[in-house]
């Protein structure tokens, strides 16, 4: 009889470990250690880089210092990102006219699909340029399209979201009106 107590409670022991363990990482307590993990990452400084804006001329991350910055990287042709970005829009104009900035960078090849894409979903935030992906994989590492990095006044980054989000909850809106109102 014990054994078929063991038998069912290590698979269930395991499981309630393995989702306590997800929890306590989403919750952003685990220790950093910084020569363990991929930069850029959380608690990093974020890469600088300077990128030709949709609308024309250069852009610098160093342009917006000592603003919230939403830094995302997406395509066109990125079906996630299409879910992810009418949510992107709203977090954007609830704090447009404050310390904080949306930069998306489009990672499209043919960049004349991307103002056709912006009308269709009605974005206005503003849109970098990233047609080699130089700056999304050789700065920021990423592994695919959406990734967003959530970056601090300091320009440190405090939030990496490696997949599409709804940026809009009123849980999110929240977390941003404490980043940006709060500090």
């Amino acid at each position: 009889m014990e054994k078929k107590t063991v038998g069912i409670f290590v698979p269930y022991a395991l499981l309630v470990t393995a989702l306590f363990s997800i929890f306590i990482i989403s919750l952003n307590k685990v220790e950093l250690k910084p020569f363990e993990m991929e930069y850029p990452e959380e608690a990093f400084l974020a890469p600088s880089f300077e990128l030709l804006s949709l609308k024309g001329g250069p852009v610098q991350l160093a342009d917006y210092k000592g603003k919230i910055l939403f830094i995302n990287f997406w395509a066109t042709w990125c079906g996630t990102c299409k879910v992810e970005m009418p949510s992107m829009e709203k977090l954007y104009q609830r704090f447009k006219e404050y310390d904080f900035e949306m930069l998306t960078i489009s990672v499209d090849k043919d960049i004349s699909l991307i103002d056709p894409f912006l009308r269709q979903y009605n974005l206005t935030f503003p849109v970098l340029l990233d047609p080699k992906s130089e700056v999304a994989k050789k700065n920021y590492k990423t592994t695919g399209v959406p990734e967003t990095f959530v970056v601090d006044k300091s320009g440190i980054i405090v939030h990496k979201a490696i997949g599409p989000r709804d940026w809009a909850t009123d849980e999110t809106m929240e977390a941003f009106a404490q980043l940006i109102l709060g500090s």
